[in-house]
């Protein structure tokens, strides 16, 4: 059964989903910080290698539990609840990179349904930034994007690109379609 109440951001690098979130935030809804970066920043805190550039692998199965646990622990929010990025984004980076989509990715993915409108944010070439945490081209980033959107649509999702808008009118924008307040 699908959870109306979480929405998933979702998009490749680039597209202004993080900004956005912390708007979100800002305006008093439940927000949930992007898998990746917590474990990358993890991985970094304590010398591992459970990263896009090193470990893959670990790092797909490490998103994919930690979706699962922020899935799970707001699940029962009677409110819109916004997501950095899902359980399907795993499986779109497992898709990019080639490695198999594994048994519990599977299982989460089957399990743990977001709302079926999913917020696209394409890539946005005026606001794209390297880090210390995002590594990827331009031409890598819209790839993500590419992949990322065929693998929402594939699993029975409803893709709505977000518009080029400043970044509070992207936020407002995307509360307009949910019609739902904190």
């Amino acid at each position: 059964m699908r959870n109306r109440n979480l929405y998933v951001l979702t998009g490749g690098p680039g597209g202004g989903k993080s900004t956005v979130l912390d708007i979100l935030d800002g305006m008093g809804y439940h927000t949930v910080r992007e898998a990746g970066r917590k474990i990358i920043r993890s991985q970094a805190e304590t010398g591992g290698n459970a990263v896009p550039w090193a470990d893959t692998a670990r790092y797909a199965r490490l998103m994919s539990l930690q979706s699962r646990n922020d899935f799970e622990k707001h699940a029962d929010l009677g409110e819109p609840c916004f997501f950095d990025r899902g359980i399907v984004d795993v499986w779109g980076y497992c898709r990019l990179i080639g490695l198999p989509v594994f048994r519990e990715l599977k299982n989460a993915a089957e399990k743990c349904l977001y709302n079926e409108r999913v917020f696209l944010f394409p890539f946005w070439e005026e606001i794209y930034v390297n880090d210390s945490e995002r590594k990827q081209s331009p031409d890598e980033a819209r790839e993500t994007c590419r992949i990322l959107k065929d693998t929402y649509e594939r699993l029975g999702y409803r893709t709505i690109t977000v518009p080029f808008l400043p970044l509070g009118e992207r936020a407002r924008w995307m509360i307009d379609r949910i019609g739902k307040t904190p």
